[in-house]
C-alpha cells in the first residue's frame, strides 16, 4: 500500500509537471506566432494609388506679348491718348511728345533738299550743253578747223562740268539722308502701342519731362492665354502636342477650361529629371486674366 501510495503520488506529481510544461510551451507558441502577425499587417493592407498618378499643376497665366513701352528720346509729354485700362490697336497712338522743333528743323532740310534737287538739274542741264560743245570741238579738230588747245578745252571743262554733276548728286543723297533722319526722331515723338492689346498702367502726365528709356505705358495682350509648366520624367509619354487637358481657377470652382499642350519640350533636363512643357487656353476665356493663378489637371490614364 505504501508503495502504491508513493507511485501514486508520484505519477501524480509527474502528470501534473507534464500538464504544467505543456501549457508553458502552448502559451510560447502562440507568442511567436503572434508577432510575425503584428508585423505583417501593414504589408496586408493595399496601399493606395501614388499621388502622383493625379497630377495638378499651378502657376500663373501669361501673355506672349507684355512689356513696358519706353521713351525712344528725351522730350516734354505734349498729350496723352490713352490711359490705364484703354484697349488699343496695334500703333495706336499712346501719347505725344513736343515736336515743335523737329517739325521745324524737318521743314528746313526739306527746303534745302528741294534746293539741292535743282542746283542738280541745273548741273546737268549744263553738263549736257558741254559735251555737245566737246563733241563738236573734237569733230572739227578732226577736220583741222581749230587748234588743239581750243579742242582741249572744250574737253576738259565737259570732263570737270562732270565732277560738278556728281558732287551735288552727293550732296543730295546727303541732304535726302538728314531729312529722313529727322523724320525718324519726329516719329519717335509719337508713342505707339507695338501690339494690340490693353493699357495695363500709365507712368506718365502731360507736361512730364522724360528722358530717352524712362518707362511711359505698360501695355499686354490679352490673349492667347498660356501656361508653362515643369513635369518629372515619367510624365513624358503622358503629353502630347494638341492633347486637351482641364484648367480651372482656385479663386473660381465653379469655373472650368479647356486647355491644349501646344509646347514639349524635346529633351529632358539631366540634372533635374524633368521636362517643360506650355499649355493654351482653347475657347472664350471668360473670367480668365494674364496673371492669375491656374491649375492644370492631368489624369492617371497614361
Amino acid at each position: 500500500m505504501h508503495k502504491c501510495g508513493f507511485t501514486d503520488g508520484a505519477l501524480i506529481i509527474m502528470m501534473a509537471t507534464l500538464s504544467l510544461g505543456m501549457a508553458c510551451s502552448s502559451n510560447s507558441t502562440e507568442t511567436v506566432a503572434a508577432a510575425p502577425a503584428a508585423a505583417v499587417a501593414p504589408v496586408a493592407t493595399e496601399p493606395s494609388r501614388p499621388v502622383s498618378d493625379n497630377l495638378t499643376i499651378s502657376g500663373p497665366l501669361i501673355v506672349e506679348h507684355q512689356l513696358d513701352v519706353l521713351a525712344q528720346r528725351e522730350g516734354l509729354v505734349a498729350k496723352l491718348f490713352s490711359d490705364t485700362g484703354k484697349r488699343v490697336p496695334t500703333g495706336g497712338l499712346l501719347a505725344q511728345l513736343d515736336d515743335r522743333q523737329l517739325a521745324a528743323d524737318l521743314e528746313a532740310a526739306r527746303a534745302k533738299t528741294r534746293s539741292t534737287d535743282a542746283d542738280l538739274k541745273n548741273w546737268k542741264a549744263e553738263a549736257r550743253v558741254l559735251e555737245a560743245d566737246a563733241s563738236r570741238a573734237q569733230k572739227m579738230w578732226d577736220a583741222q578747223l581749230i587748234t588743239r588747245e581750243q579742242w582741249e578745252h572744250a574737253k576738259f571743262k565737259a570732263e570737270a562740268d562732270q565732277w560738278d554733276v556728281q558732287r551735288v548728286e552727293q550732296m543730295l543723297i546727303n541732304s535726302r539722308e538728314a531729312e529722313h533722319s529727322l523724320e525718324l526722331e519726329l516719329e519717335k515723338t509719337r508713342i505707339r502701342a507695338p501690339f494690340a492689346g490693353i493699357v495695363a498702367r500709365r507712368y506718365v502726365r502731360e507736361g512730364q519731362q522724360v528722358a530717352r528709356g524712362d518707362r511711359l505705358f505698360w501695355v499686354t495682350a490679352e490673349a492667347p492665354l498660356r501656361m508653362r509648366f515643369t513635369l518629372p520624367e515619367k510624365f513624358v509619354g503622358r503629353i502630347k502636342l494638341g492633347q486637351q487637358l482641364a484648367l480651372t481657377l482656385p479663386d473660381f470652382p465653379d469655373e472650368e477650361h479647356r486647355a491644349k499642350v501646344v509646347e514639349v519640350s524635346p529633351v529632358v533636363d539631366p540634372t533635374s529629371g524633368t521636362f517643360e512643357g506650355m499649355v493654351e487656353v482653347a475657347g472664350p476665356s471668360g473670367r480668365l486674366r494674364p496673371g492669375m493663378s491656374a491649375v492644370v489637371h492631368i489624369d492617371s490614364h497614361p
